[in-house]
Formats: C-alpha cells, sequence, structure tokens
C-alpha cells in the first residue's frame, strides 16, 4: 500500500500498468494494438489493397454543380468523384469552436477583407476549374470520398492550417494553467501570414521547443505540396495521408506510452527515425520484437480482439451486450444477463448500465464504427440514474480520438450518438458477406428445408406427369431430417403421384441449397 502510494507520488507505474503499442508487420497487412495493462484499448488494421486515403491531399478539378445539393463533385483521380458540400468550399473557415478554443493573434486578426459565404462557391469555383481538397471521409459502400478546401497538416502537437488564419487550443486540455502557458506559446510562434495552427491534446505539458520543431516539420511539408500544386496538372495527389506505422507514432505515442514493440526491424528504424525528429528521448521506447511466438500471440491480442469482435461480449458484471452493425445505424443492446447483483434491483440495474457505457466507448474505437448509434440501455427508474450512466459515457468517450456527440438518455432508455465516421468499419473491411445466409446472420432450419423440398418435390411432380423417377440432391442435414423423421410424408406422395423418389448427399451443398433432377436423364427439373 505504502509502496504504491510513493508509486503514484513520483509518476512511476506498477508493473501490469504499463501502456504499450504493439505492432505486427505482414506481407500483406499490418496491425497496431494498444494495450493498457495487458487489456486491448485501440485496434487498427491496414492492408496494401485498402490504403486508407482519409487526409490526403489532391489537385482536383470540378466536374459539375448540384444546387439542390448546395454541392459540387470533384475529380480527384480515383474512380468515383469526391463530393464537395458548398459549406466546406468556404475560404478560410477553421475548425469548429466546439473542439478549439480560438486564440486570436496580432498577426491574425480579422483584415477588411471580403468574407466568403457558401453562395459565393458557384462563381469560386466553376466547371472546369482546378481546386486543392483534403479528403475527411473515405469512400464507404458505394459512396465517394467527401472533400474539403480547409486543408489541414496534423503533426505530432500542432494542426497546421495554410489556408485559415484560425488559431485554438484543443478543448479536451482542461486545466486552465496549462491553458494559459500554451497561449504564450502560441504567440510567440512564427507563423507565415494568413496561416494559422492548433494546438493538440497530446501537447499538454510539452515544452515550447517541441512545438516549434513540428512548427518547422509542417512548414516543411506545406513547402513540397505547394512545389507538387505548381507544377503538377489536375487531378492528382499533392500528398498521401501517411501509412498506419508512421499515424501510430503520430497519434498514439504521447508521453503516457511505456514503449513501442514491432516486429519488423526496418520499420522499428523507421519509428526511431521518425520520433527522433520530435524527440531524442522517446526513441529509447522503440523496441524490436525477434521471438519465434507471432507478436499478437505473445501478448495475448489475437484472443482478445477473438472475443472484442464477437457480436455478443460480456461485461465484468455478468451481463453482456448485443452489437448489430447494419447499413443505417448501429443498435447496441445492453442486459442483465447473469448478473443477479444484491437484492437492491436498482443498484444492479445501475451497475451494468456503467459497465456498459465504459464497454460500449471502447467497441466503437475497436471496431472503428461511425455514423449513428442506437443504445438500449437496461430501463432506470431514477433519473439520477440516467445521469450517472450519461456522465459515464461522456466521460468514457473523452479518450475517442474521432468526434462524438451523446444525447441524454430519453423516457424509453435510449441513448442515441453519433461517432464521426472516415473510413469503413473494421468488421467490414475484415469480413465478407456470408455465402449461405446472405448477410442474414441466420440459415432456415431443417424442418423449413423439409418443408421446402417437399412443396417442390410436389411441383416439379405436378408439372412433369411424365417423369416417374426423381433424384433429389440435398445437404447431407438436411437428409438427416428427411429420413428420420419425415420418410412417411415422403412415402405418401411417392403414393399420390404415383412416382419414385430417391436423395442424394451432395456434400459441397450449403444447408439451403438443394436440386431436383430426373433420375434416368440427370434433366433438371428445380
Amino acid at each position: 500500500m505504502i509502496l504504491d502510494s510513493i508509486r503514484g507520488f513520483f509518476g512511476f507505474k506498477r508493473k501490469g500498468d504499463e501502456k504499450e503499442i504493439i505492432i505486427s508487420c505482414e506481407r500483406l497487412e499490418r496491425r497496431v494494438a494498444v494495450l493498457e495493462g495487458g487489456r486491448l484499448e485501440e485496434f487498427s488494421i491496414e492492408r496494401d489493397n485498402d490504403r486508407q486515403i482519409s487526409g490526403s491531399i489532391y489537385k482536383g478539378r470540378v466536374k459539375n454543380l448540384e444546387g439542390n445539393l448546395k454541392a459540387m463533385f470533384v475529380d480527384i483521380g480515383l474512380d468515383k468523384n469526391a463530393f464537395l458540400h458548398y459549406w466546406d468550399a468556404v475560404p478560410g473557415a477553421g475548425k469548429s469552436e466546439d473542439e478549439v478554443e480560438v486564440i486570436e493573434r496580432e498577426s491574425s486578426k480579422r483584415r477588411n477583407q471580403k468574407r466568403f459565404t457558401a453562395n459565393d462557391i458557384p462563381n469560386l469555383y466553376p466547371p472546369g476549374s482546378e481546386i486543392i481538397v483534403q479528403v475527411t471521409k473515405g469512400p464507404i459502400g458505394n459512396k465517394g470520398p467527401r472533400i474539403t478546401t480547409n486543408i489541414s497538416l496534423p503533426g505530432r502537437y500542432l494542426v497546421f492550417m495554410p489556408f485559415s488564419d484560425q488559431c485554438g487550443i484543443s478543448r479536451k486540455i482542461d486545466d486552465d494553467k496549462e491553458r494559459q502557458r500554451l497561449r504564450k506559446i502560441l504567440y510567440e510562434l512564427d507563423l507565415p501570414a494568413g496561416t494559422g495552427v492548433i494546438i493538440r491534446t497530446v501537447g499538454e505539458g510539452q515544452k515550447a521547443r517541441y512545438f516549434v520543431r513540428d512548427l518547422h516539420v509542417l512548414l516543411e511539408q506545406w513547402r513540397h505540396i505547394e512545389a507538387r500544386l505548381k507544377s503538377q496538372q489536375a487531378p492528382t495527389l499533392l500528398q498521401a495521408e501517411p501509412d498506419l506505422i508512421e499515424r501510430t507514432v503520430r497519434d498514439f505515442l504521447t508521453d503516457e506510452v511505456d514503449r513501442i514493440i514491432i516486429d519488423n526491424e526496418n520499420a522499428a528504424n523507421r519509428i526511431r527515425d521518425l520520433v527522433g525528429a520530435i524527440s531524442k528521448r522517446s526513441q529509447k521506447k522503440i523496441k524490436y520484437y525477434n521471438e519465434a511466438a507471432p507478436i499478437f500471440e505473445k501478448f495475448n491480442i489475437e484472443k482478445q480482439i477473438d472475443t472484442a469482435f464477437r457480436r455478443q461480449v460480456w461485461l465484468p458484471c455478468g451481463g453482456y451486450l448485443v452489437v448489430d452493425e447494419t447499413e443505417a445505424l448501429v443498435a447496441i443492446d445492453v442486459n442483465t444477463g447473469r448478473n443477479k447483483g444484491t437484492q437492491n434491483h436498482d443498484k444492479t440495474i445501475l451497475q451494468t448500465n456503467l459497465e456498459a457505457a465504459e464497454e460500449i466507448s471502447r467497441q466503437l474505437r475497436l471496431r472503428n464504427i461511425g455514423g449513428q448509434v442506437v443504445i438500449d440501455f437496461i430501463d432506470m427508474k431514477q433519473a439520477r440514474d440516467k445521469q450517472a450512466v450519461y456522465n459515464k459515457m461522456k466521460e468514457c468517450l473523452r479518450r475517442d480520438k474521432a468526434k462524438t456527440h451523446v444525447l441524454p438518455i430519453s423516457a424509453f432508455c435510449l441513448m442515441e450518438m453519433t461517432r464521426q465516421r472516415v473510413m469503413e468499419s473494421i468488421s467490414r473491411a475484415v469480413y465478407m458477406e456470408c455465402p449461405v445466409c446472405k448477410g442474414k446472420g441466420v440459415i432456415k432450419s431443417p424442418e423449413t428445408m423439409s418443408v421446402e423440398i417437399q412443396r417442390a418435390i410436389i411441383r416439379v411432380m405436378r408439372l412433369h406427369p411424365e417423369v416417374h423417377e426423381i433424384r433429389v440432391l440435398v445437404n447431407a442435414q438436411v437428409l438427416e431430417r428427411l429420413k428420420n423423421e419425415d420418410e412417411e410424408l415422403l412415402i405418401d406422395i411417392e403414393r399420390r403421384f404415383q412416382g419414385k423418389l430417391s436423395f442424394r448427399v451432395n456434400p459441397r451443398y450449403h444447408f439451403e441449397e438443394f436440386r431436383i433432377v430426373n433420375a434416368v436423364n440427370d434433366e433438371e427439373l428445380y
């Protein structure tokens, strides 16, 4: 107990509390897992043929304007034209004030310059004109990418905006004293005229020189983009979004991370170079893994991934979640399951819902679920219990890097929320539609198949009275049902239609598949 207090006072961590980033590099895909105390908290996957384009910058050409939609379609060199809403094309627009506190620098105060609105867009970007854009949401399903003209370059601690003079600090940094220190650093940064920066959440507690270095790297990136912008014809890619490994270093390697372990030596050296540009001290955290056991098995990640991606997810209290992802929204149902709790029924329900709120926020990150989410919590009678679950959900979502918006729990104990969707969820990227159930998630019962086969046999015998011998090809399990439970019914069909039935198993047939043929010449009848 005393030892734990001493560790906490000096900032030391107990064994098992470490935060680790585990990276697996294979020929076809890269996977990244963030562990906290050995528990999987973040998971990302990237394959060679499915690179993320969200964040990439393009020089495009306006193809057509749609006044009714208040949008334009832009050719950026992909299979489908990108969608650009007029509001996302207004020059000089910055980040939402819900996300950042806007700071006015002397060099960025508004001058007597024309302020553009969405109504000016058709004149600014007529069909055929060239335009520089950035992808905000990659292609999802049959929809093309969504883009904006408000370019932003994320760095380690800063986000640089070359077309906006807005400056700000992430609202996730809530310490007033720290915000005051960061404002002072912001005022002292040497920014080109007409540009702006935002201090990211990971900038909290960092020294001023780190921001200066980061800004230097971002300005150098922008100079390369400008050079390509002048020399390349539209449509063309100006800067690709970094790959998964580089994004991981940029977005996850904070002071709280104890080490990054990676099973590829070249990638480990690359990460050291990336980290060294900002912080030499952090290079010591990079470890090369060279053991016989696969790295994800060594750190018990494979089992955790398998458990986390099931439809049913168990909670520590014995309750469970049921997660259903549809085209339009994600439905999550909370159940008490094995949690009998105490004699206080309300307390048991509250405990289950609180654990569910924590696990749901984790599941949203792990599965990269986006769009509209509806959560059906267990009914709570007390308003204070509903508020406690709502507060817990908001608290747990604070660590989510995607934008989220949560509404209070309704009278029916439903919570509605949205989560920023920039790419396909991991389940849709990893799994394919089942060729048997066609995405339904269920197949017909043996009894149902028996009924359908008997119905098909009767239909064939009525349509082909000249055929007296019929062979039915079926799945082995369906044949078991026909032989053991429905034999009398089949004999009755033979008697009624004066025909002869035979059955044969086809091992290649799935459960719902069958064929009816003429036993004499193998002519297909059904």
